[in-house]
């Protein structure tokens, strides 16, 4: 048993959880792996065992279904290992809103962000009164762009990307480290259950580059990486102009501009 952190994520039988796990193993951490996938999830233990010769335990487990999720939150609560949980699991939809089924609609808010908080919550009381931990959530710039028109998806990764600053807020100072991790298109499967060619796209960043990248981030202690955007003060600007926001709108009343018709 490795005296690293055991590292659990979800997502891990494919792409960039993939791609995670086999970074961390070779930091020679133990890793408990999450998918709905066993056949998958079996065969990238092995691989990564014989690679690596880490401890690696597998959960099969559908995050959309409250009775794994359990599962994996019990295991979150009560594995004093772990002290990296990596909230990879994620999915897109076919088609724009209006195409979209509300039972398709509820599974990916159920797996985008429903279970991303519910695994923060189950292990975040831990982290903090060990006064240690991380917390990785894997969002998207998408949730930066509703120009993009990928309204529900874009939506979840915005209360992804909202959720992993407050907690760096919040759990900071309590000593639990929160980054969120912001791709833009990647070469992952995602695209092919979208309805997508992603052969067809250009500016598509590779899985292995991105998780480097994003890990760079992580070891810097970054609140927010974005690994495609060349120009962190862009990023910089963005955050100033939004806190800049924040004290005006703490008034009594509606701003002059709205307080006349037309």
């Amino acid at each position: 048993m490795s005296n690293l952190p055991a590292v659990l994520i979800t997502g891990a039988s494919t792409g960039i959880g993939e791609v995670y796990a086999e970074r961390f193993a070779r930091r020679g951490h133990d890793l408990i792996l999450v998918a709905r996938n066993k056949t998958r999830l079996d065969a990238v233990a092995a691989r990564l065992i014989q690679e690596s010769g880490v401890a690696i335990d597998i959960i099969q487990a559908d995050l959309t279904l409250v009775a794994d999720l359990e599962i994996v939150e019990a295991r979150l609560r009560d594995d004093a290992t772990i002290g990296v949980l990596i909230n990879n699991a994620g999915a897109n939809l076919r088609g724009g809103f209006l195409t979209q089924t509300p039972e398709d609609v509820a599974r990916l808010v159920a797996l985008n962000t429903t279970a991303v908080v519910r695994l923060a919550s189950a292990v975040a009381p831990r982290f903090a009164e060990a006064g240690s931990g991380a917390i990785v959530n894997i969002s998207s710039v998408v949730g930066l762009a509703p120009e993009f028109a990928m309204s529900v998806y874009g939506a979840t990764k915005a209360f992804v990307t909202f959720l992993s600053q407050s907690l760096a807020v919040e759990l900071g100072p309590k000593g639990v480290y929160v980054q969120a991790v912001l791709p833009a298109a990647t070469r992952t499967e995602i695209w092919e259950h979208s309805g997508i060619d992603v052969n067809t796209m250009t500016g598509v960043m590779d899985v292995a580059e991105l998780v480097d990248a994003a890990l760079v981030g992580y070891d810097r202690r970054e609140a927010v990486s974005i690994p495609p955007l060349p120009d962190v003060g862009q990023w910089e600007t963005y955050q100033s102009a939004r806190q800049a926001m924040l004290p005006n709108t703490r008034q009594e009343h509606a701003a002059e501009r709205y307080r006349t018709a037309g």
